[in-house]
């Protein structure tokens, strides 16, 4: 995959540059807000080869592009002229003319921590490996008093002590203000001569103002809230500040209004918070010290569908900052990780289809190392069984890891390539680790094994309709690579497949979904229709008809598995504007009538009707020759397949 050439795909398909008012990444996904969202294009970005999944939660519109994402993102943002977005260079990017958004509270800190955090995660991920590979030369004999050790403490330290002026960066681009003047408040919290007077004890005032002493190194939510403040700081002073001296009266107005407001009021509500945050985590695990791994280990998948997944990462961060652990996210996404990568190895081992065995198989690999996106929406949630298997097995994971205390001492992506995370001074604490993920592993395996699932090999029953016309040709049993105990190519006749519906034969490559176009489902040709009538394109028996009746699969008398999709995403219409002329099991001759659609109130309704044509059972023939191209009338020859 090419995904620099992604990027700039994606480019117009979002409304171009001016439209961006920011971009950031995470591991596996572009996280964009927009100044108006009717100019994004969200079906094309969707068929956008490259493009796993799009997710629009907590005021974000999430791109899951996979591990390569920082490429994409690189090229974005240098075709956005080397900004993140119209934050970045102080303005706002809203349209004032726009009313306003409104989401929920809610919403609206659940966009401020992801935003705030997504910058500075490399840092923390950077510092937490560092961490774990210091316990592991410890274990095999380095010296914890040496000065080697000291500095690569330090190193692996830097990120979390600092952490408010690395957050400070992160809330300027969300609050949008200046990202410099905000890390420059942040380091005034952290200035030696502060820790000084704190150490010293002694009463501290500003203009007879008494100044409570607080240790802000580690520190999360005082930060985010006094760079809040200092947004609307810098507003006033961006409005009222004469332009002949702007320059040097702006950042004065700005860092002495609010620095002291921080310092005086904001820095101890927010530490008082974060304490609350922490007495409160603490308190559930004294009493029920399975129920926090447990639920995470059992919804996290749903976490990240919804975008909260960053919803405990301030409690987390505070936490190993303070205690040198954490027991909030680590132990409970390790178990729903590795249940997931085991639910989706599952799928791999026991599918029959080659397209899915190869996803499921590199997908999983990927999970059980710490990345679950690419087989949370590539197999899991389109097979919906693996869903309720990998629940079951977080959840159990989730439960051993809570009773056995299990805790993660620096902060990486929970999986088995960030398991020295978890050494630290409880020796034991590894061994739960690797017992939390055999037991998450095997619970979601078994679970697929025993319940099964739908891979549209027809094994496992007819499969539910669903939003997605890829997920329901899967899940129906029209599949793309499978023998059904006949012969081979070897020694089959040609068979000659006629042109179902009069219009013009274009090649795949025409049809806005990569699922067609890159071939998944079969090889073929597509038809832009010139009638609203779709006959028997061979002498056969109608082996698939979707509910919606937007799909058809035929079984020739010759064993050529044929699918004929009508219209892009028109599985959306529930049924509106197709007649169904046949039903499963009927059989048809060269020409009969199977499906009747109305194709000028179809696009009215916003869609494509182009219909692909493919084979689905290509596995089991050599070629396709002889493909028509141009106008072409039913009856016609269109494909010869040998």
């Amino acid at each position: 995959m090419d995904y620099k050439k992604l990027g700039r795909d994606l480019l117009p398909l979002v409304g171009g540059a001016e439209n961006i008012s920011k971009l950031t990444h995470c591991a596996t996904r572009l996280r964009f807000e927009f100044c108006d969202r009717s100019r994004v294009d969200e079906a094309a970005i969707k068929s956008t080869p490259g493009v796993i999944s799009v997710v629009e939660k907590g005021g974000q519109f999430q791109v899951v592009v996979g591990n390569d994402v920082p490429i994409t993102y690189r090229v974005l943002i240098n075709e956005m002229g080397g900004t993140a977005g119209k934050a970045d260079s102080g303005k706002s990017g809203k349209n004032p003319e726009d009313p306003k958004e409104k989401n929920s509270i809610i919403t609206n800190i659940i966009s401020v921590i992801s935003t705030t955090f997504t910058p500075v995660i490399p840092a923390l991920i950077g510092g937490g490996m560092i961490k774990a590979v210091l316990s592991i030369l410890v274990l095999i004999g380095l010296d914890d008093t040496s000065s080697t050790y000291a500095l690569l403490n330090l190193i692996s330290d830097a990120a979390f002590y600092f952490m408010p002026v690395l957050l400070a960066y992160g809330a300027a681009i969300k609050f949008e203000c200046n990202p410099v003047l905000a890390m420059t408040l942040a380091s005034a919290l952290l200035h030696p001569t502060w820790a000084g007077m704190a150490g010293a004890g002694e009463a501290v005032d500003f203009f007879h103002i008494p100044v409570m002493l607080v240790d802000y190194s580690y520190s999360v939510i005082p930060i985010i809230l006094s760079i809040w403040v200092m947004s609307y700081v810098e507003k006033l002073a961006e409005k009222y500040t004469p332009s002949i001296i702007k320059f040097f009266l702006k950042p004065l107005i700005i860092l002495f209004i609010s620095a002291p407001i921080a310092m005086i009021i904001i820095g101890p509500f927010g530490s008082f918070l974060n304490s609350l945050l922490e007495t409160g985590a603490n308190m559930i695990n004294a009493r029920a010290s399975w129920l926090l791994p447990m639920l995470m280990g059992a919804f996290q998948p749903f976490l990240v569908l919804t975008g909260t997944a960053w919803a405990m990462t301030p409690i987390a961060t505070v936490q190993i900052s303070s205690l040198g652990y954490e027991i909030v996210n680590g132990p409970g996404m390790l178990a729903s990780n590795i249940a997931q990568g085991g639910a989706t190895l599952a799928v791999a081992l026991k599918t029959k289809n080659q397209q899915l065995k190869q996803l499921a198989s590199s997908s999983g690999f990927t999970a059980v190392m710490g990345i679950t996106e690419p087989c949370l929406y590539g197999v899991i949630l389109p097979l919906k069984k693996p869903l309720i298997a990998s629940m079951i097995g977080g959840g159990v994971g989730g439960i051993y890891a809570g009773v056995s205390g299990l805790v993660r001492y620096a902060f990486v992506s929970p999986g088995l390539a960030a398991l020295p995370a978890f050494i630290g001074e409880n020796p034991m604490n590894i061994v739960h680790a690797v017992i939390t993920c055999i037991v998450s592993f095997a619970a979601a395996f078994a679970a697929v094994w025993i319940m099964g699932f739908d891979d549209g090999e027809g094994r496992e029953g007819k499969g539910q309709e669903t939003k997605d016309s890829k997920t329901e040709i899967l899940e129906k049993g029209i599949s793309k690579e499978e023998n059904s105990g006949t012969e081979r190519a070897e020694g089959r006749k040609a068979q000659i497949i006629a042109v179902p519906i009069r219009g013009e034969v274009v090649s795949l490559d025409q049809v806005n979904d990569a699922v067609f176009s890159q071939r998944i489902l079969g090889d073929g040709v597509a038809i832009i229709p010139e009638d609203g009538k779709v006959f028997s394109p061979v002498n056969g028996v109608v082996s698939a008809l979707f509910e919606t009746k937007h799909a058809i699969g035929i079984t020739s008398e010759d064993g050529a598995e044929l699918l004929i999709h009508i219209g892009i995403d028109t599985v959306n219409l529930q049924g509106k504007y197709f007649t169904a002329h046949v039903e499963v099991g009927s059989k048809v001759r060269k020409g009969d009538l199977m499906i009747s659609f109305e194709g000028e109130k179809i696009q009215e309704e916003g869609y494509d009707i182009i219909t692909p044509v493919l084979v689905a059972n290509m596995a089991q023939f050599t070629s396709i020759d002889e493909q028509k191209t141009g106008k072409a009338a039913v009856g016609e020859p269109l494909m010869t397949i040998s």
